[in-house]
């Protein structure tokens, strides 16, 4: 598991562009749950670079930000 924070942060610092594996440890969710959400069309924005599927670490984060409201969790359930 630390090869793939490696492999994410020196990624970030090279290239905004994260291959699923790397993508998924760096919102928390298994690889298969990052592909299962891409069929249905639920999970963060990606794009196709050949036959390759990438995520964009800003598209990533602005997904992850978006999730906090889900829950209502972050009031304790008041509005």
């Amino acid at each position: 598991m630390d090869d793939e924070n490696e492999r994410a942060a020196r990624a970030k610092k090279g290239s905004p562009f994260l291959n699923t594996a790397q993508a998924a440890f760096y919102i928390g969710l298994s690889q298969r749950t990052l592909e299962k959400m891409r069929i249905k069309g639920a999970g963060p924005k990606f794009r196709k670079h050949g036959r390759y599927v990438r995520y964009h670490i800003d598209e990533l984060d602005e997904w992850s930000k978006g999730r906090q409201d889900e829950t209502g969790a972050d009031d304790g359930g008041r509005s």
